[in-house]
């Protein structure tokens, strides 16, 4: 170290270094690495100082904290949540302490995974009941009717339970799902008497794969099962309760729209048009449902941004529009901010309507801020929008992290918010391309920009409909292209408008133009999914790949410097992670009663039994490996003879 001072001869400069700076060598080899890396470490320096900068530090909470969350999951047994709560507090004091510091964004990123870890302990300390560990049969159940679900070949629904009794079990469940023959699903709110057979939740179909017995879990599900005879109907002892008379107003609701939709349409036209105004999607057929996902317009079916944003939008420009026609109110009053004020409540209706699912919360969330800001006269689509929704959702379901739905959805919505901030405000800006400009008459910018965020959406959930579905959609951008426009200005307009003119009887009308615009979006579905290659198959790989395909996403939708691309270099690395996963040779069933065996074709066949449909639509086909099952069974029965004449001999 050399300490700067005033030589003897008066002049201020450096002394006590050793040796000194002219012995040396010119082309040692410090001076040069010093030479060669220098400009690029003050380059990286100034990116990471831009990306530092004012404002740029809350897009990234959302993603520390969700980091905390999945560290949560990642723990090997249940972590003691006064530890962790007291934890966060302190980071949390630390970090507001520091905020005139340099240090402040670490110790706030810290903070807020700690706050993350600290509120999933809670969550599960506080959501803590009875899970049933192995199987019941003949049990007398008593409760109140939830939730009900009307599917494509059965009915199904939760039971919260008043009394339990089993001749050999004393458990106490809280509440269980239960499934009962098509059409004899009793009313929600209702107090049932039953039989029932029930089960331990599900849980994962092979090592690593999605974990339904956690989402029951945190939903207070301790069973599942079904119905053994009649559902009968009993006076309650007690009230259910408020959240119970809401729960039975709002199905009664669904009920009522679904009734007046059937008396339009039927079949899968009733049951898509009953999916996107109600969320009840269950009962669409097999092969439709089928056809939707392999082509790519899976997501039109589960109720997320799009349908909030087309609900909203079309209030808010029929409100603003209808308040237009009245001169008195354009010139004194702020009709803008009045139709947003009523798209808000529109799109809270919806939400309530739809049932609330994670992706309909994320978007109603981000849907009102953008309609506050604009009532508060800020700008509305922003990278904080999204971070202010994922931090909503995360506090109040912080398991919803884990689950495909909330991944799928903010990533795809992370890289439209990139889209729209980056890219999007440069297309077709200048104005000396005169072409480009005539193509934007004739709607080509319109078509770009559709295609643009059919393209960016798929992309970004890509990674995880190959890790949770293992599949991916080779055709989704020209199904999204030929039936997104129909449902955008035909089916959700039309449906909106049912609603609307249901009170007063004039709501046919609408459903007949609704099921029109789904006749269109099923050919498309069919017509795409009958395409060569349309069933894009993906091997299962671990979470590895997984994590590494999100931060890439987070790095290339959050970054604004050329930092960004170190983002496509993660995607890049997870992709070939992904396919080079080595496959397992055996799989074994988590009971020990299923075992599948890669044949000579390198598929997996499995031998089972009538009982394991879901395992085999899950795992692997068996017609395929019957000679090798029975040459497995000769060979264990070979040994086995050798062995009883082994042990005549010895005797």
């Amino acid at each position: 170290m050399a300490e700067q001072g005033t030589t003897p001869g008066g002049k201020r400069g450096y002394a006590g270094t050793w040796p000194p700076r002219a012995a040396a060598p010119a082309g040692g080899y410090f001076p040069a690495r010093v030479g060669i890396w220098k400009p690029v470490v003050e380059t990286l320096r100034r990116w990471a100082g831009a990306e530092a900068g004012a404002g740029r530090l809350l897009p990234w909470v959302p993603v520390a904290f969700g980091t905390g969350i999945a560290f949560y999951f990642a723990a090997e047994h249940e972590p003691v949540l006064s530890v962790a709560a007291t934890v966060a507090i302190l980071l949390c004091l630390l970090a507001l302490l520091l905020r005139r510091r340099s240090v402040f964004p670490v110790i706030a990123m810290l903070a807020a995974v700690a706050a993350g870890f600290a509120t999933a302990t809670w969550k599960t300390a506080r959501v803590a009941h009875t899970v049933l560990a192995r199987p019941m049969f003949s049990v007398a159940l008593t409760g109140f009717v939830e939730a009900r679900d009307i599917r494509e070949k059965t009915d199904r629904f939760v039971l919260r339970v008043v009394s339990m009794e089993s001749p050999r079990d004393m458990t106490k469940l809280d509440r269980v799902r239960l499934s009962v023959k098509k059409g004899t699903a009793p009313d929600v709110g209702s107090f049932v008497e039953l039989k029932a057979r029930l089960l331990p939740p599900l849980g994962p179909q092979r090592p690593g794969s999605y974990d339904f017995g956690r989402d029951l879990y945190f939903q207070g599900i301790g069973a599942s099962g079904f119905v053994m005879g009649a559902v009968k109907t009993r006076e309650p002892p007690a009230t259910g309760g408020f959240a119970l008379r809401y729960a039975a107003f709002m199905q009664g609701l669904r009920d009522a729209i679904d009734a007046r939709i059937r008396t339009t349409l039927d079949g899968d036209q009733r049951a898509i048009a009953t999916a996107l105004l109600t969320g009840r999607r269950d009962a669409i057929s097999t092969p439709v449902n089928d056809a939707m996902f392999i082509s790519g317009l899976g997501h039109v079916l589960s109720i997320s941004g799009y349908h909030m944003a087309v609900v909203a939008g079309v209030v808010f420009f029929a409100v603003r529009a209808l308040l237009a026609l009245f001169p008195a109110l354009t010139a004194g009053h702020p009709i803008k901010k009045w139709a947003a004020a009523a798209a808000l409540v529109a799109a809270a209706f919806y939400l309530l309507l739809s049932g609330a699912e994670v992706a309909t919360q994320r978007s109603f969330f981000m849907t009102a801020v953008v309609l506050l800001a604009v009532i508060v006269d800020r700008r509305a689509i922003t990278f904080r929008t999204l971070a202010v929704a994922a931090l909503i959702v995360l506090a109040i379901a912080p398991e919803a992290l884990v689950h495909p739905s909330f991944q799928m959805s903010f990533a795809a919505t992370l890289g439209l918010v990139a889209l729209v901030q980056i890219g999007l405000p440069n297309l077709f800006a200048s104005p000396d391309h005169s072409a480009t400009a005539r193509v934007a008459l004739w709607g080509g910018r319109e078509l770009t920009m559709l295609m643009l965020a059919s393209l960016v959406a798929g992309l970004a959930t890509t990674p995880y409909a190959a890790f949770h579905f293992h599949r991916v959609t080779p055709y989704g951008l020209l199904a999204n292209l030929a039936a997104m426009p129909v449902v955008s200005a035909v089916v959700m307009p039309a449906g909106l408008l049912g609603l609307v003119a249901m009170p007063f009887g004039f709501d046919g009308v609408f459903w007949a133009i609704m099921g029109l615009g789904i006749d269109w979006m099923i050919l498309v579905t069919q017509w795409v999914a009958a395409l060569p290659g349309a069933v894009g198959r993906m091997a299962a790989f671990g979470i590895g790949p997984l994590i590494a395909a999100s931060a890439g996403i987070i790095l290339l939708g959050l970054l604004r410097t050329p930092l960004r691309w170190s983002g496509a270099v993660l995607l890049l690395v997870a992709s070939v992670w992904a396919l080079r996963v080595p496959q397992p040779d055996v799989l074994v069933s988590g009971d020990g009663r299923n075992v599948a065996v890669r044949g000579g074709d390198g598929r997996l066949h499995l031998m089972h039994s009538a009982k394991d449909a879901f395992l085999v639509k899950v795992g692997v086909n068996f017609r395929k490996c019957r000679y090798l099952l029975m040459f497995l069974a000769w060979c264990l029965s070979a040994v086995s003879l050798a062995r009883q004449r082994a042990g005549v001999a010895a005797r």
